[in-house]
């Protein structure tokens, strides 16, 4: 399994930054840029790390991961919420066992790489559990 991390973010400042930081450390990254296209990347089966941030038009962050749940998508990903609100809302409630982890904008490039890179392991070790 390569490394697959898709960035979920209206800014489309933040998903070229994104970008160009995963090109730099040779992972894959899928683009989406709101709720909508999330679920449409995840029905076309997409398994990884999602960074996911909350404040977007539409299917904000927490009704993007409710809607992930329902639709039985959660499996095989690991959501880290990478968003400007320093602090989770009330929104998360109920969802904090699906959210691994919770960053900050703006974050260091090697911040971000090293967090991939640590997820995107978690996900190799449970495929490979998975296939003993």
């Amino acid at each position: 399994m390569s490394k697959k991390v898709m960035i979920v973010d209206d800014n489309e400042g933040v998903r070229v930054t994104v970008e160009i930081i995963c090109q730099s450390a040779g992972i894959d990254l899928t683009v989406a840029e709101d709720g909508t296209h999330c679920l449409a990347r995840l029905e076309e089966g997409f398994k990884g790390v999602i960074l996911m941030d909350i404040m977007m038009p539409g299917l904000d962050g927490w009704d993007t991961i409710r809607e992930i749940v329902a639709r039985g998508f959660y499996d095989g990903n690991i959501i880290v919420m990478l968003t400007g609100k320093g602090e989770p809302d009330e929104k998360m409630d109920g969802l904090q066992e699906y959210v691994t982890d919770y960053m900050t904008k703006p974050f260091g490039q090697s911040t971000l790489i090293a967090a991939l890179n640590y997820y995107t392991s978690l996900l190799k070790e449970a495929d490979a559990e998975v296939a003993a």
